[in-house]
């Protein structure tokens, strides 16, 4: 078993880690994901039941395991991204109220926008990178930044005509 491991290991981690990398575009993300991957593997073999060639079941661990990352991210970039028109400080209800009706009109405000830059908000807020973004809406990286910049920054300008402070 051990030898089957090493050698799963030996033919396949270049071409994981290659996928990995693919789809987040960061060294150490893209190996700690494909460290992740050969640890299911391990885990899992012995329930590998071949209806599949084993390359395609281990891509397929794969990308579980970048759909698990995303999933994981999603809550901290929705957060991050939330935090740039709330503050991020222990608030009382009454400001948590506040924040609720911020996060209405924010809803509200992304509702007037185009549907193009609506799903490059929606993508980012999700996890994707500015490169998927780009790909998936028929769009360069550099356009997917701009317009996410650009919405961002109408959204806050909108907010603070509005009398919404941040703080």
């Amino acid at each position: 078993m051990q030898r089957l491991l090493e050698k799963l290991f030996h033919t396949y981690y270049k071409d994981i880690y290659r996928y990995l990398y693919s789809l987040s575009h960061e060294v150490s993300l893209s190996e700690d994901l494909a460290s992740e991957v050969f640890l299911e593997v391990v885990k899992s073999v012995a329930s590998f039941r071949g209806e599949s060639d084993i390359k395609t079941w281990m891509f397929s661990i794969a990308r579980h395991k970048w759909c698990d990352y995303l999933r994981k991210k999603h809550r901290q970039i929705e957060t991050e991204t939330l935090t740039e028109f709330i503050g991020g400080e222990e608030k009382g209800p009454d400001e948590r109220y506040l924040d609720r009706e911020l996060l209405e009109r924010i809803k509200v405000l992304l509702q007037e926008e185009p549907e193009r830059t609506r799903n490059v908000v929606q993508m980012r807020m999700e996890g994707f990178s500015f490169y998927e973004i780009g790909k998936k809406q028929g769009i360069s990286e550099s356009s997917a930044r701009v317009i996410y910049f650009r919405v961002k920054q109408k959204i806050k300008q909108t907010l603070e005509k509005e009398g919404w402070t941040g703080e």
